[in-house]
């Protein structure tokens, strides 16, 4: 018995109900999601402080950081031509070995004032934990809003799978969800969220945290990583 045609037709049905990459089911469109990222260009996005994209690409449906950012600079950090306050954000990443990144929120693109995306925006930490040549704090973890609060848990994948987010940012209140799982919550501006702001990383950036609305920023640290199905709700 020929068996291909079999399996065939097995492996076409399965292809034929993946949802397909950056796009929106009716249902999402209902509740009032919208794409951050169309698979096909970097429209929407743009290199902080500039007009254009810089350090990346858009490849097979993957918005692509090629990894030319000094370690320390942020001339190929990206940041939404949109504000947003109230949000969910829902995206896909994976990273290089040993590699490095972040996702930030209610950065202020004042280039002349303030030099870097990091500057005004906490940070969802995205990193390979296992990898990383260096020692890694847990503030410093996959999850961490970075420099702050620590992931309650490590669930991120291996190098080369795709890891997914959800960043929950709604009247100051935060939630870093990892692959389903909730690994940090906390309050922006409350006396314990500045005592650890005076207290640590953050202590001689005065305009971290403090604005109530901003970009979304996409960091290239210096290592290549793969977003897709980029996506957020407005609360």
């Amino acid at each position: 018995m020929n068996k291909l045609p079999v399996f065939s037709f097995i492996m076409l049905a399965l292809t034929a109900c993946s949802p397909k990459l950056n796009t929106l089911s009716n249902a999402e469109q209902k509740a009032g999601w919208q794409l951050l990222f169309d698979g096909a260009s970097t429209k929407g996005w743009h290199t902080y402080g500039a007009k254009e994209v810089h350090g990346w690409e858009v490849k097979d449906g993957e918005l692509i950081a090629l990894g030319q950012a000094g370690h320390e600079g942020s001339a190929n950090d990206i940041v939404t031509e949109r504000e947003f306050e109230n949000f969910e954000l829902s995206l896909e990443w994976k990273i290089s070995p040993t590699g490095n990144s972040g996702i930030f929120f209610n950065v202020v693109e004042d280039p002349k004032k303030y030099a870097t995306v990091y500057a005004t925006g906490p940070e969802y930490q995205l990193v390979d934990d296992i990898g990383f040549p260096e020692k890694l704090e847990n503030w410093q973890k996959s999850g961490a809003n970075y420099g702050m609060h620590p992931a309650s848990k490590s669930v991120i994948k291996p190098v080369g799978q795709y890891n997914h987010t959800r960043l929950i940012v709604n009247k100051g209140h935060v939630e870093h969800w990892l692959n389903g799982v909730k690994v940090v919550d906390y309050q922006l501006w409350t006396p314990e969220w500045e005592q650890l702001v005076k207290t640590g990383k953050w202590k001689d950036f005065p305009g971290y945290g403090r604005a109530k609305r901003g970009r979304i920023a996409l960091q290239d640290h210096g290592s290549k990583i793969w977003f897709r199905n980029i996506k957020i709700r407005e609360l």
